[in-house]
């Protein structure tokens, strides 16, 4: 049974509990002596273990991604908690409850799938509805998805992260078709609820989150186009230029080829998926930064290696608003229109002019709105 988690080690504890061990490494020390070093987890975070004795007798007891109850004491190394292990034993996995070892979406299933159904329920375009309900509606597919997340280290890493992360860029969509009335609301959300969505194939997260072969190999990108394809052709009279607008979305969201995208945004709402899909990652790569040094007493962070530099944890959560101003009521949200028969409903317009404004903004920035936190990585 789970007693103490990663969050709640401090200096010269002893440590008795049970850990996921995500990697484990053997190494020889100066003095000729083997030493192994251990990445152990649970829902809470990561800590390294060392060991420094028995090695060869402790490491043919267990093997990565197996659970170890050990028994060990508590330092601080280079400013690092590390657990220096005495003993240890493998757990059966039938005795493991595996929510507590990978962590988990704060916002539960049950809510973030009233939010999708809304979104589905908002559409106006009866061939977009019928290709997200044909993933969303299946069972077996939704609680592959519902469980993904969305990335194996840079934002939402976390079980529920992909559907977390899709709502999220979903509800930027919604804000920003809402201010460009050039932008096709429903051919954004196709691009939003299904750009990742060959995650769920090129992510592992039965246990640690790692890559599969189908992942190194192909990647959520290409392994997304194909299960579009897959789920129009079985969508009678499917348009075939929705189709290639919607595969155009997923092959372009990463925006740049240097950031592994094999097309580059060529219309308004590809162009917008891209930003507000790298917006959402960034903003919570960021927070997870700050929130892995609850108990800090500094006002930055630790050296982020991927955007290359530290963050300031004192403005976080903390802005408030000038004497006299008042927050901004939310609007509430609008009723959903009446669809009407099949035939009667509106046809996307593709030849839509990318608008003025917004064109004149992105010619301005030269499509390089937010290089300045590096480049996109795995983070989409």
């Amino acid at each position: 049974m789970k007693t103490l988690y990663v969050d709640q080690i401090q200096e010269r504890q002893i440590v008795e509990s049970i850990f996921l061990v995500r990697d484990k490494t053997t190494a020889m020390a100066k003095n000729g002596k083997p030493y192994m070093t251990l990445k152990l987890m649970d829902r809470t975070g990561e800590v390294e273990g060392r060991i420094w004795d028995r090695v060869d007798q402790l490491s043919a007891q267990f093997d990565k991604n197996d659970f170890i109850q050990l028994y060990a004491k508590a330092s601080v190394y280079l400013g690092k908690m590390q657990l220096v292990i005495q003993d240890l034993k493998k757990i059966p996995e039938e005795e493991i409850a595996l929510d507590d070892f990978l962590p988990v979406s704060r916002r539960s299933i049950e809510d973030m799938r009233r939010e999708l159904d809304s979104l589905l329920d908002s559409l106006s375009d009866p061939y977009v509805e019928a290709l997200l309900r044909s993933f969303f509606d299946d069972p077996q597919f939704f609680a592959r998805y519902s469980r993904a997340p969305a990335a194996k280290a840079m934002h939402h890493v976390y079980l529920g992260g992909l559907l977390e992360h899709s709502l999220a860029v979903s509800a930027l969509a919604c804000d920003v078709a809402a201010r460009y009335a050039q932008i096709n609301r429903d051919l954004l959300l196709a691009g939003t609820l299904l750009h990742d969505v060959g995650k769920v194939d090129e992510l592992s997260y039965l246990r640690s989150f790692d890559y599969t072969d189908e992942g190194k190999l192909i990647g959520h990108i290409i392994i997304g186009v194909q299960m579009i394809e897959d789920r129009v052709r079985q969508i009678q009279g499917f348009p075939k230029d929705l189709a290639i607008m919607i595969k155009h979305l997923l092959l372009s969201h990463h925006g740049q080829y240097e950031f592994g995208s094999p097309k580059r945004p060529k219309f308004l709402e590809a162009v917008v998926l891209n930003f507000i899909d790298d917006l959402d990652s960034k903003i919570n790569g960021v927070l997870a930064h700050i929130d892995k040094e609850p108990h800090s007493d500094s006002q930055w962070t630790s050296y982020h290696r991927l955007y290359d530099r530290y963050f300031y944890k004192g403005s976080a959560g903390k802005a408030q608003l000038p004497d006299g101003e008042k927050k901004l009521e939310a609007k509430p949200p609008q009723s959903k229109p009446d669809k009407g028969a099949p035939e009667k409903r509106a046809k996307h317009n593709f030849n839509k002019p990318l608008g003025a404004t917004l064109g004149e903004q992105l010619k301005e920035k030269n499509l390089d709105l937010f290089s300045s936190l590096g480049g996109k990585g795995e983070h989409s």
